[in-house]
């Protein structure tokens, strides 16, 4: 019987990623392993299969050969003894992965870096415009003194004993094989007895790093800007892990800012209120202007399009959104009182034409006690 081609086995395309191909094949042997499957033949012949497949395009070399010459490019004993350690080895794997293990085969443990977070605080106007900065970031080096071997200069890492270099030590009971890393090498499959007093054996020395980053315009609090590369190095050759910048904006004195749109409140003195005019409004971009009627009242809200912040994803700016306060005018003089009191006097004489949500109010009240 001919075999299904690999890639039709794992249910993934021929671009498929190393990742991508690693999560097919773990789905497919939790799915079908035996031990969850007890006395399922066609469960045990899906598992072999899908083995056999990851063997072959888990490895860059037999992929290559593969995609080339199909299955007449791969060694056919490659997929043999997948009796009971077979079954225990694979699953080892996925296991060893999950709990922390590294790339498969006999080498050191390789582990990605760490990804680093850094909080930048920022104004309002630096968001909307966009800036490039700089930013000092804490970073690793190789030892000088060492040149990165972490050993004493003169002297060599040796092999570890305990994994014999392979970085791993590997636990079975029965069908499971659980691969964890080497507890005394820490993965790397070497061991410093007479470790560099620069750098304690480690064989980097951290340090600080400056980095440029460009702020793009319209970014909104909480959004990230990725750094690819810059986080913690990776281990024993592992790849370094990501910087993520991460976005803080500075309270605003005049602004508040929701999303693309802006707001203030406009504080206006009620003579301007009463009799209307035109009045300057801040903005980001300078100065604007708007036009209060006659008998405006507190909460009236005034909208200046295109005023407010364009977003980083927009291809239009937000509006300012302007919300009246009326000012009650404080520490009156004699005068200023009296000439109040017969303005008050020549109000109540209009009635409902001068003060119609009082008199409302008022009707609202009688209605309530009555």
């Amino acid at each position: 019987m001919s075999k299904r081609d690999y890639y039709e086995v794992l249910g993934v395309g021929k671009n498929a990623s190393d990742d991508e191909l690693k999560k097919a094949y773990r789905k497919l042997a939790m799915k079908y392993h035996p031990d969850r499957n007890p006395g399922n033949k066609e469960a045990e012949e899906h598992f072999k299969e899908a083995k056999e497949a990851y063997e072959i395009l888990g490895d860059q070399e037999k992929r290559a050969a593969y995609d080339r010459f199909g299955h007449a490019g791969v060694d056919p004993n490659a997929a043999g003894g997948m009796g009971g350690a077979g079954f225990a080895d694979a699953f080892g794997d996925i296991f060893g992965e999950i709990f922390g293990g590294g790339r498969r085969g006999g080498g050191p443990q390789v582990y990605r870096g760490a990804d680093l977070k850094y909080a930048l605080d920022i104004t309002l106007e630096q968001a909307a415009a966009g800036f490039d900065t700089e930013i000092r970031v804490p970073s690793w080096e190789n030892c000088e003194t060492c040149h990165g071997s972490g050993a004493k200069p003169g002297t060599q890492p040796q092999t570890c004993h305990t994994c014999g270099g392979s970085g791993a030590v590997r636990m079975q009971q029965g069908f499971f094989s659980v691969q964890q890393t080497c507890p005394t090498c820490h993965g790397s499959g070497k061991e410093i007895t007479d470790p560099c007093v620069a750098c304690d054996g480690v064989g980097r020395i951290r340090k600080n790093k400056t980095l440029q980053v460009k702020i793009p315009a319209g970014i909104d609090d909480g959004m990230r800007i990725r750094s690819s590369g810059n986080g913690e190095p990776g281990v024993n050759g592992g790849p370094p892990g990501d910087l993520y910048v991460e976005i803080h904006i500075k309270q605003h004195a005049i602004f508040q800012r929701d999303g693309e749109d802006l707001h203030c409140e406009l504080t206006i003195p009620f003579t301007k209120a009463a009799l209307g005019g035109d009045i300057e409004v801040p903005t980001l971009n300078g100065k604007g202007e708007i036009t209060i009627p006659e008998g405006t009242q507190t909460g009236k809200t005034f909208r200046l399009r295109g005023k407010g912040v364009r977003g980083v994803r927009s291809s239009y700016p937000g509006d300012l959104y302007c919300h009246i306060a009326v000012e009650t005018p404080v520490r009156l003089t004699e005068d200023q009182k009296k000439l109040l009191r017969q303005f008050e006097a020549s109000l109540s004489q209009g009635g409902e034409k001068h003060s119609p949500k009082s008199e409302s109010w008022t009707d609202r009240v009688k209605n309530f006690f009555s």
